[in-house]
């Protein structure tokens, strides 16, 4: 097999186009400077094509022990990357790993490391800024980094910090950006960050991103008692007595991400419990453990759900309202990130090494590995 070291992310780092995109965070040999890095990959070989310093650092932030400095996931658009490390700045490269723009301007007291990832809606590249006090929204402009507006949230949580993406929707014409954060799940209007609505819960720490589908918006709340809620988004300021149409606890993750396949919500809890619900109801199909602890999100293709246990264990199930599952195939690596999928491979990367795995013309199953 190919290696390649990939250094240090734990989150879904990889974003595809033709070829794979990495952020990593790679310390100095005596350990006082962080450099903070993009690198592009051959999709065939896992060879790296260019290695990137985006930002240095001498500063030794503490993080947790299931974080990275380069966590968030990179966008690839057209001809261009955007990368995003937390509060140690955002870039913009195109994909020959040649610097844009760059912005490290907004400073604010991280928890535990970044995680977060940003989006991109229109001209603006949006994400959440929820550290230890004073958290906010933040959209640059993709062209030249520079801040078209920020948002400072609204909440009175003890713990301020969390780590969730945003989601782009559209509801009856108008686009939102659905950013949950501690205490509340907000709607932010993507030209101006005006509120839109929100929906407030008892929770913090939040990681999962929203998913959206059937008229439902669908969202985790994070610690310390996750709760899944579904939600309407047509309303207008808050809307927390009148718009959830359904809430549940009974398996809900802290970490991973749902995932929304036609009628059905799948969750993976992080204590490696598995279940299938009902997306317009809440009612529960199935919960099956599927075991190990789990930190990467679930992901749909070719009609089954694929899991991977922070054990390095990948775990397929067949997609649908009766538990089945298929296969069960151990990399024996730990694994935080959750997979990408592209040109036609699912690529999962461990604590030291990035994996290609298709299937073969022949039926067999095939794998490469860049260390």
């Amino acid at each position: 097999m190919e290696s390649l070291h990939c250094g240090c992310a734990f989150r879904k780092t990889t974003a595809m186009r033709h070829d794979p995109y990495l952020t990593t965070a790679v310390r100095s040999e005596a350990g006082s400077k962080l450099s903070l890095r993009a690198l592009g990959l051959d999709a065939a070989s896992g060879k790296p094509q260019w290695d990137s310093e985006v930002f240095g650092s001498d500063e030794s932030v503490a993080i947790h022990k299931k974080n990275s400095h380069a966590s968030p996931t990179p966008i690839v658009e057209g001809d261009q990357l955007y990368v995003h490390f937390g509060h140690q700045g955002a870039a913009c490269l195109d994909v020959n790993g040649k610097i844009i723009w760059r912005n490290s301007s907004l400073n604010y007291p991280p928890v535990h490391g970044n995680g977060g990832s940003p989006i991109l809606a229109d001209e603006a590249l949006i994400f959440s800024c929820d550290g230890g006090r004073d958290p906010f929204v933040v959209a640059l402009n993709k062209a030249n980094g520079q801040v078209l507006w920020k948002i400072e949230r609204r909440t009175d949580a003890s713990k301020k910090f969390s780590f969730s993406t945003p989601l782009l929707i559209t509801v009856n014409g108008q686009k939102q950006i659905i950013s949950p954060g501690s205490n509340a799940v907000c709607a932010y209007d993507p030209k101006d960050g005006r509120e839109i609505w929100r929906v407030r819960y008892d929770g913090y720490s939040v990681i999962p991103r929203p998913v959206y589908g059937h008229g439902l918006l669908f969202i985790g709340t994070g610690f310390d008692r996750p709760t899944v809620m579904a939600i309407r988004p047509d309303g207008r300021g808050d809307v927390t007595k009148t718009h959830v149409a359904w809430t549940v606890t009974r398996g809900a993750p802290k970490t991973p991400s749902l995932l929304l396949v036609g009628e059905e919500l799948y969750m993976v809890a992080d204590n490696g419990i598995a279940s299938c619900l009902d997306a317009r109801t809440g009612r529960s199909h199935w919960e099956e453990r599927i075991g190990g602890d789990c930190s990467a999100s679930p992901f749909y293709a070719d009609g089954k759900i694929y899991t991977q246990n922070e054990s390095g264990t990948g775990t397929v199930l067949v997609a649908g309202k009766t538990f089945q599952k298929l296969a069960e195939n151990a990399l024996e690596e730990r694994t935080l990130a959750s997979c990408a999928v592209g040109d036609g491979a699912i690529f999962i990367r461990t604590e030291t090494s990035l994996y290609r795995i298709q299937s073969a013309k022949g039926g067999q199953a095939e794998s490469g590995r860049a260390e």
